[in-house]
């Protein structure tokens, strides 16, 4: 029973990040899990349960990481953005 649950939660982990283009963080947010769990899921478990879905998921977790340093400038930005609107 216990792999059945892992099954189906690597599953719907996978399926919601293709859905919503998700990263790791949001993914393990939703899911109630830890960002390690999600990254394990996808890597190591995923690619025994399903070769297209893990095609997908990788492909956006790529994008993901190429992305990473705009989003880290975004937040960082915005951070002191409203700084300067508090101050």
């Amino acid at each position: 029973m216990k792999k059945l649950e892992i099954f189906n939660r690597v599953y719907d982990e996978a399926s919601y990040i293709i859905t919503n283009k998700a990263t790791v963080r949001q993914t393990a947010k939703v899911f109630g899990v830890s960002k390690s769990t999600i990254h394990k899921d996808i890597t190591l478990i995923l690619p025994k349960i399903s070769y297209i879905l893990n095609e997908k998921a990788s492909m956006v977790l790529q994008q993901n990481k190429e992305e990473r340093h705009i989003r880290g400038g975004i937040a960082t930005k915005r951070k002191y953005f409203v700084l300067k609107k508090t101050i």
